[in-house]
């Protein structure tokens, strides 16, 4: 009798089954931090597109981050980005290049009046040897509401589309992202390809802040030369407007959808291809506007350390190196999280905190729990606690999963004060399960290896 499923589909079900049950005698059960890796040894292979030299990369910061989070970038997303600029409170250099003040043409009456140009007043005064320790203070669940130069950040939006455009005035695409954003540069070169930079376009994963729709900044966001002019002149015949505007909210992109919506251009959502969140904390089934993440295109992830830019950098290099096209969701998945999946992983949390009833005493009981569950996919023990999950996320060391404004800090195992201790979070992922749960995600894409975009 013929299978369900039909001969080709049955035969790819079987070779990925093959492929987790050798990776679980290999590994049995158990995988460690530095077992996962590439060489970065080969030549780059950047996009040659024309389109290349019409793109403005543009990266904020602030003195706070820049030296921890920068020279990563350097090292790896901009090596391909032909035309980039960086902007940030506080006028430096970093690894020989330029980091602009984009602050700089900001009104004086605005840098006295404002308390949160305070850390800006004395960057220009004592340069960095005025911060303080507790300057560097890290996220919480609002951003970072503690750090002054998050609360300065706002003030930054406007003043830097505007640097943006007066820089290059002739490009056709402004591209914005942040210094903890992970830019996919080949596949928003494939994107933006496929649009029309003459229309009035503004471009991201869409936030709302009561009425005002915006683009989330740390996802990243795209304007085309018409909207970013519309918006610069709108800005500079209405600064005072707008500086008591900003004065009086929170976020800086929530401003600039405001600027934007004011000049009549409307977010284009373009979700799943602008993430808030890193690849580790990815739910690559999760559904958003009718779309779920797997046969569509990343071109951004946020909330990314340094070692998960390095990691992802090289991978990206190796798959550009098949000559393959453009990379998917479901592709980093299969090739680049599938293959650091094992039943155990100790000092390791992979994100999800539906606690089941009562005690559990170890992992291999937290699996057995999982197993009862038809939709049961992986599985996480704390202190007696167990956690599991119809879902699939990578996660990511125990005591770095809560530090981070993320869906990744959000779902992470908390403990109270005094009794942390992460050696003893232990995850592990339903291996026999997951060909199943691969071959029902590929059926979303309409039987196709194409890869899928917002247009």
């Amino acid at each position: 009798m013929r299978s369900p499923f039909g001969a080709p589909r049955y035969r790819r079900l079987k070779i990925l089954t093959a492929l987790v049950l050798l990776s679980i005698l290999y590994q049995d059960y158990f995988v460690t931090e530095g077992t996962f890796g590439f060489h970065s040894e080969c030549p780059l292979a950047c996009p040659t597109a024309p389109i290349t030299n019409d793109i403005l990369a543009v990266l904020r910061t602030g003195a706070t981050e820049a030296l921890e989070k920068l020279p990563v970038h350097l090292d790896t997303t901009l090596r391909c980005v032909p035309k980039y600029v960086m902007y940030s409170d506080y006028e430096e250099e970093i690894q020989g290049h330029r980091i602009h003040d984009v602050l700089g043409e900001v009104g004086t009456d605005l840098k006295q009046s404002a308390p949160k140009f305070k850390l800006y007043n004395n960057l220009k005064n004592g340069g960095r040897s005025s911060l303080r320790q507790t300057d560097h203070s890290g996220s919480g669940p609002s951003g970072s509401p503690e750090n002054p130069s998050w609360k300065l950040d706002k003030f930054k939006f406007l003043p830097m589309v505007d640097r943006a455009f007066r820089n290059s005035p002739n490009a056709k695409w402004f591209v914005f992202v942040e210094a903890d954003t992970y830019l996919m540069w080949a596949n928003l070169v494939a994107y933006l390809a496929k649009l029309d930079a003459s229309k009035e376009l503004y471009i991201g994963k869409h936030m709302f802040i009561g009425d005002v729709l915006f683009a989330h900044g740390g996802s990243g966001f795209v304007l085309s030369a018409g909207a970013i002019h519309k918006v610069t002149e709108r800005w500079k015949d209405n600064i005072a407007e707008y500086d008591r505007y900003t004065a009086e909210n929170w976020a800086g992109n929530m401003v600039l959808g405001k600027v934007l919506r004011d000049v009549g251009v409307q977010l284009f959502w373009a979700f799943p291809h602008f993430q808030g969140d890193p690849v580790s904390a990815l739910d690559h089934n999760v559904l958003k506007v009718e779309r779920r993440p797997w046969c569509y295109a990343p071109i951004t992830y946020h909330h990314m350390r340094d070692m998960d830019v390095r990691q992802l950098w090289e991978f990206e290099r190796a798959w550009e190196r098949k000559g393959k096209g453009a990379l998917s969701h479901r592709i980093v998945f299969k090739e680049f999280i599938l293959p650091r999946l094992a039943g155990r992983r100790d000092n390791w949390d992979n994100l999800f905190v539906d606690l089941e009833p009562g005690n559990t005493t170890s992992l291999d009981g937290c699996r057995a729990l999982c197993h009862t569950k038809a939709t049961g996919l992986q599985y996480k023990y704390a202190t007696t606690s167990c956690f599991t999950s119809g879902e699939v996320r990578l996660g990511e060391e125990a005591w770095k999963s809560c530090l981070e404004y993320s869906v990744a800090a959000s779902r992470c195992v908390r403990w109270q004060d005094g009794t942390q201790d992460a050696n003893i979070v232990q995850s592990g992922w339903m291996l026999d399960r997951l060909p199943q749960y691969v071959e029902k995600m590929d059926s979303l894409c309409d039987g196709t290896e194409d890869v899928k975009w917002v247009i």
